[in-house]
């Protein structure tokens, strides 16, 4: 076992890339722990482990075994929490093991939970929102400052500012962030936006538009409001919205005046389309029936 010259927090981020430079102020050992002794870290900041990938694991596992020990905590006779390993762990019981190789912490060690963190806040696969909940967990766990955490975890100031500015976003918005329908560039890009709504108006004309980060950059500069957008919008539908010749909408008008409600009619340019006959009750649906059968 590698003896620990000074501590792991202390030397950044640098210290906590591979399982093996996993130390704390605690001795450690590795065993073979059984699954069903082992709980995750309720700190764990990753929220989403996808199942695909875990299956991937999962057949890796079944073929080759786990490679790289997970990192425990001993909290009990037997029992065993997670500090870091938790999708090896899951994959793990997919494959269906019964023990895993494990380092397991077997000294009280008071950082053990800040070290959990720190080691997976350096995880590439974390989305921003999870990077950045770790990061105020940090600061509310341990009253840590701004510029503190940037010396622990071995990060600019200001790339944990910007992380944590993203929790001010609207709840829709950061799912869509942690859901991967936007990046961090276009969350960064509303910041400077004050108004919610607004900042909601713009996020929906990301998805429905496709909108880059320089376009939603240059629309955010411009100055917007929600009711600007929501015009813009409805000009955007209006314009993609494909104009009926003469002919059809004299036979939408027709069959709307014949059946007694708003029939829709739509037609693209080659000439495809659907007449929609819509009903509000069972009684007016038989109603529309008995119409038809008239035709008949």
């Amino acid at each position: 076992m590698a003896v620990m010259k000074r501590s792991a927090l202390g030397r950044g981020l640098d210290a906590l890339i591979t399982m093996d430079d996993l130390k704390t102020g605690g001795s450690s050992s590795i065993s073979e722990i059984e699954l069903s002794k082992i709980q995750p870290n309720p700190d764990q900041p990753r929220s989403v482990f996808e199942e695909e990938t875990l299956e991937e694991l999962a057949t890796s596992i079944r073929s080759l075994g786990v490679i790289q020990p997970i990192t425990l905590k001993e909290t009990g006779p037997d029992k065993y929490m997670i500090i870091s390993g938790e999708r090896r762990y899951r994959a793990s019981l997919k494959a269906g093991l019964e023990r895993i190789p494990a380092y397991i912490k077997t000294a009280a060690d008071e950082n053990v939970v800040e070290m959990a963190l720190i080691e997976n806040i350096q995880r590439e696969d974390l989305n921003s929102i999870e990077i950045a909940l770790a990061y105020q967990k940090l600061i509310d766990s341990y009253g840590l400052t701004q510029e503190k955490l940037s010396e622990r975890v071995g990060k600019k100031r200001a790339t944990i500012a910007n992380y944590l500015r993203l929790l001010k976003l609207p709840a829709e918005i950061q799912m869509g962030l942690k859901d991967k329908k936007i990046d961090m560039g276009h969350a960064r890009a509303l910041l400077p936006v004050e108004d919610p709504e607004v900042q909601l108006a713009l996020y929906e004309q990301i998805l429905a538009e496709g909108l880059s980060v320089r376009n939603v950059e240059e629309i955010v500069r411009g100055g917007v409001d929600a009711a600007a957008l929501e015009q813009a919008k409805k000009e955007k539908s209006a314009e993609r919205k494909p104009r009926l010749p003469e002919e059809f909408n004299l036979l939408k008008d027709h069959l709307s005046s014949f059946f007694n409600t708003k029939v829709q009619l739509v037609c693209n340019d080659k000439g495809k389309g659907k007449i929609t006959i819509p009903f509000a009750s069972e009684d007016e649906l038989e109603r529309l029936i008995g119409l038809l059968d008239k035709l008949k």
